[in-house]
């Protein structure tokens, strides 16, 4: 797929970037560019490659996956700037 400049121009005018005239051609072919080298990835045989998710390979840690009411609540009102009977006061916005 060939990006002219008509194809700069309306992706500019999506994004809202201002982009001079004299500037379309230019970003055309560096997108072009762009899109050889990704087309360029595609032939890279990856089949039997296990996808990576970090350069080191670690194990994840688990933890238990415990539930606990967290018994937090005086510190967490503690933060509000209004609260009552243990809840969050806020000012009414729906009648």
């Amino acid at each position: 797929m060939a990006i002219d400049a008509a194809t700069v121009r309306k992706v500019a005018h999506l994004a809202r970037i201002k982009t001079p005239e004299d500037r379309l051609e230019p970003l055309a072919q560096e997108l072009n560019g762009i899109l050889k080298w990704i087309e360029q990835l595609d032939e890279v045989d990856v089949q039997g490659v296990e996808p990576m998710t970090s350069n080191v390979s670690q194990p994840l840690r688990l933890r238990d996956d415990m539930v606990t009411d967290g018994d937090k609540v005086a510190d967490v009102l503690s933060n509000a700037p209004k609260s009552a009977d243990g809840f969050f006061v806020v000012p009414k916005v729906v009648e």
